[in-house]
């Protein structure tokens, strides 16, 4: 995977914080303990970070997503940006523009 063209979009989709997280993980030989020591936080707050950063990479690695538009919702819901109940609304109304129904 020499040209960047090549990089999985889950991949070229994840923030800068996301690879920070990542590389420090790596570098704490996948240890979430010590990744919470260096962070100066909780496990089960780097638990949660790891959970949520798990999330997003299976959205963005879903390939049976229906649209752009259906992927970046439900990123919004696991980044906690959007609440469930807002991002369904949505998506009907999206589904219903897109069958000109609205």
């Amino acid at each position: 995977m020499s040209d960047p063209s090549d990089i999985p979009r889950w991949m070229s989709e994840l923030s800068e914080d996301d690879w920070l997280f990542i590389r420090r993980f790596i570098l704490a030989s996948g240890s979430l303990k010590e990744v919470a020591r260096q962070y100066g936080i909780s496990f089960p707050t780097v638990r949660i970070r790891m959970n949520k950063l798990i999330e997003k990479v299976q959205i963005l690695d879903d390939t049976k997503s229906k649209t752009s538009f259906h992927r970046k919702v439900r990123l919004m819901v696991s980044e906690g940006k959007l609440e469930a109940s807002v991002a369904r609304a949505l998506i009907r109304a999206f589904e219903q523009v897109e069958k000109g129904e609205g």
